[in-house]
């Protein structure tokens, strides 16, 4: 029993410190990567979320899809989805939950960070203080759980601020901007002319359900009485929820911090108010049996403070994609931006525009110019507000979170402040670090001495030889929309295609061999040559030879005019490194086949190439001569871990029935860990909810192997891959003077491919 008389003092909460090498202010997709990186350096992380469950915008409190450069596979950024830590959550969130559970995904962002040593998690906790030890540095942040009534005290040499409104880099005087900077400013010609402090808004989702019964609906009193105050209430329908609509947008206008309470209320009164009006107006009688099942309590927040780093990202380095000494993450989501408040605005309801390929982030907008000892990490990143229309979507602020738990890794290694990371030598090892765990940082490979496989002589059982894609009764694709091969191929070289169509009469089928105007994107936007096919009613083989060929390797697409009368053959091989595209829209990104921008707005003109979801999206079948060699084994120890300007993958034969990979060194070396990077196809988006995938597992990807050593030893077997990166680490060091890496193929239709092969002594 515990009882306590009067006091004449006021009482205080349980106080409780805590040390470590990283205290994490926010535990969003953003702060979870970098806890989870950081910790598997070594850094002794305390990450503090102000919410029962991990994820932010992405957990089961508000339920938005996680997206970055892969854009619902609606640009022509390829290959392109985010590497790392927020790839392996995304894959493994696919083989549990394909589905799309938000329920489910908070579980496997709990277990991710739980099952990580180094990370005390304090949830329900919200930092609400912070003391300086000097005018630069932070020495403390203080936090309170409201479930336990417990003050916590929490202290390192390194913060970062991952919190979404920056209530640590605020509290402790970072510089920080709201609102649109002036065209001038950045010389961004997207910008308004003068600046202004609106902002995006928030949006709150809701779910129905149908229960197979009819049910009544009663609004509450605060619900909108009159739908028609919303312009866009003629799009509203029983057939989309969640995330669709996202243009329930309100509070721009409004504090988006201090009047957060506010807007929540009026976007409340405005989902009840819908919800009113698709159960009551008589508009839409299948919503008879609807319920709804749950409508978000806390709204999805888009915009607030951005923090000054060293540099300011902006409109033009993501549409000229500048490349950067320190460049160490990427995006490639389009410039969206929406008007304030939009929800009541009779505009559109954003303004994508895209840049032409992924476009590398600095390492300077990654910390603050003036707090010595603070990362900034998510949407508060250093970006002018153009740029954070593209940067602030939650897989490009996730993979901007392992940028700082690595860099907060070498920071802590070496008793360093964020900035000292800037030399040539740290910058390149820090690089190289974040590449080994799968950053895949464009035009950046991996380069490191450590790696044994670099001095190893690497053979392989078979080397798929691509003459062609099998005619093997795939099925046929009509040309109602344009349609491309995207194929790895050779400068100096003419090639000839062999495919098969079907034409209901004698046409002419037009033909275009293009590429890329830059070995940094997949925009076919330079033509090497055009030819007309004519075409006889019927089914026939049609070959298409160029007598132009490409200026440097890279990839280039075979493309088919649009013809509604012809139909070309597909096959059902899938292959690593290459890709059929068509020219087909995606409303959801605002891409209706080719981004035509008004005039002086800095915005390029281009069309759309994008893949199509399985179980659509075969390959189209031809011959190809010359053959190209694109999967030698040398390409195992090249330091790039997926497509860029080439494959940069070993593909098996697909009739090698024991496919294996050797290493042979001319003397013993010691060998204790093994990296083996796998292909989970980067150009799946794999948003974790709401969508749904018609896989668990990611075709590409071997699921079982073995490793071996020179005297066919079995060091390792692993069954059921569906992983990105394995990582096999022997108890004691293996003295050997060769590995073979025996694969099976994933599937019938695909063969046993390999992106990376990296060994270290320790």
């Amino acid at each position: 029993m515990i009882e306590e008389g009067f006091s004449k003092e006021v009482r205080t909460p349980k106080s409780v410190s805590i040390s470590g090498d990283l205290v994490i202010v926010g535990g969003g997709m953003s702060g979870v990567c970098a806890a989870i990186t950081a910790a598997r350096e070594g850094v002794k992380v305390i990450l503090v979320q102000d919410r029962p469950v991990l994820g932010g915008n992405a957990s089961s409190e508000v339920r938005m899809w996680i997206l970055g450069a892969t854009s619902h596979l609606g640009n022509n950024n390829r290959w392109s989805r985010e590497g790392g830590v927020i790839d392996e959550i995304l894959v493994e969130n696919l083989y549990r939950n394909r589905e799309g559970n938000t329920i489910i995904f908070d579980t496997l962002l709990l277990e991710k960070v739980i099952e990580e040593e180094n990370i005390t998690l304090l949830l329900n906790t919200a930092a609400c203080d912070v003391a300086k030890s000097s005018e630069n540095r932070i020495e403390s942040v203080r936090a309170f759980c409201s479930q336990n009534s417990t003050m916590y005290t929490l202290s390192a040499p390194l913060f970062c601020d991952a919190s979404g409104d920056g209530l640590i880099g605020f509290a402790s005087g970072a510089a920080f901007r709201m609102g649109a900077e002036s065209k001038e400013e950045f010389g961004e010609l997207f910008a308004p002319e003068k600046e202004y402090g609106e902002l995006l808004g928030h949006t709150i989702y809701f779910y129905s359900k149908d229960v197979g019964v009819p049910v009544d609906y009663v609004a509450p009193s605060f619900a909108l009485q009159d739908i028609t105050k919303l312009p866009k209430y003629r799009s509203i329908n029983t057939k989309e929820h969640g995330a669709r609509f996202w243009w329930v947008e309100y509070g721009g206008s409004l504090d988006t911090i201090h009047d957060s309470e506010t807007i929540k209320w009026e976007l409340w009164k405005i989902v009840y108010g819908i919800w009113n009006y698709i159960k009551n107006s008589g508009e839409f009688p299948d919503a008879r049996n609807l319920t709804l099942e749950w409508v978000g309590t806390i709204p999805g927040k888009r915009e607030s403070r951005r923090f000054e780093g060293d540099y300011i990202l902006k409109q033009s380095d993501i549409v000229e994609r500048k490349v950067f000494e320190d460049a160490v993450s990427y995006g490639g989501w389009a410039i969206d931006l929406h008007p304030e408040d939009a929800i009541y605005k009779d505009l559109p309801s954003c303004n994508q525009w895209h840049s032409k390929g992924a476009y590398q982030i600095p390492y300077r907008c990654f910390y603050s110019r003036n707090i010595e000892n603070l990362f900034l990490a998510g949407r508060i990143i250093s970006a002018s507000h153009v740029a954070f229309g593209s940067t602030r979507v939650m897989a490009t602020c996730a993979h901007g979170g392992q940028v700082v738990g690595m860099a907060a890794a070498q920071c802590a290694a070496g008793n360093l402040n964020p900035r000292d990371l800037l030399t040539p030598d740290r910058m390149r090892d820090f690089q190289t670090a974040l590449n080994r765990e799968g950053q895949a940082i464009p035009g950046v490979s991996i380069r490191e001495e450590a790696n044994l496989a670099s001095s190893a002589k690497i053979e392989a059982s078979s080397c798929d030889l691509l003459d062609g894609i099998p005619f093997d009764g795939g099925p046929w694709f009509s040309l109602e929309h344009a349609s491309g091969q995207l194929l790895p191929l050779k400068r100096g070289v003419a090639y000839q295609f062999e495919i098969e169509v079907e034409s209901d009469a004698e046409t002419n089928l037009e033909v275009k061999l293009r590429t890329s105007s830059d070995s940094r994107h997949y925009t076919p936007d330079l033509l090497i040559e055009s030819l007309k096919i004519l075409l006889r009613a019927g089914i026939q083989k049609s070959v298409c030879e160029f007598s132009e060929c490409l200026g440097e390797d890279h990839y280039a697409m075979l493309s088919f005019h649009a013809d509604a009368t012809v139909k070309v053959r597909m096959s059902n091989r899938l292959q690593s490194g290459i890709v059929s595209v068509f020219n087909i829209g995606n409303k959801a990104v605002s891409n209706n086949g080719a981004q035509n921008p008004p005039d002086g707005i800095g915005i390029e003109s281009f069309e759309f190439w994008r893949p199509l979801r399985r179980p659509e999206g075969q390959n189209i079948a031809m011959k190809i001569v010359p053959a190209i060699e694109p999967y030698s084994p040398d390409l195992l120890a090249n330091g790039i871990t997926r497509p860029f300007s080439n494959g940069n993958c070993w593909v098996a034969d697909r009739e090698d029935p024991s496919p294996e990979i050797r290493l042979k060194w001319d003397e013993p070396v010691d060998i204790k860990r093994v990296y083996l990077y796998f292909d989970t196809d980067f150009d799946h988006p794999l948003e974790n909810s709401q969508l749904g995938h018609p896989e668990r597992e990611l075709p590409f990807c071997v699921k079982n192997y073995s490793l071996h050593d020179a005297d066919g030893k079995e060091l390792f077997r692993q069954s059921g891959n569906h992983q990105t990166i394995n990582r096999i680490v022997f108890d004691e060091a293996v003295e050997t003077k060769g590995l073979t890496l025996k694969l099976e193929h994933p599937m019938e239709n695909v063969a046993a491919s390999l992106f990376e092969i990296r060994c270290y002594s320790e």
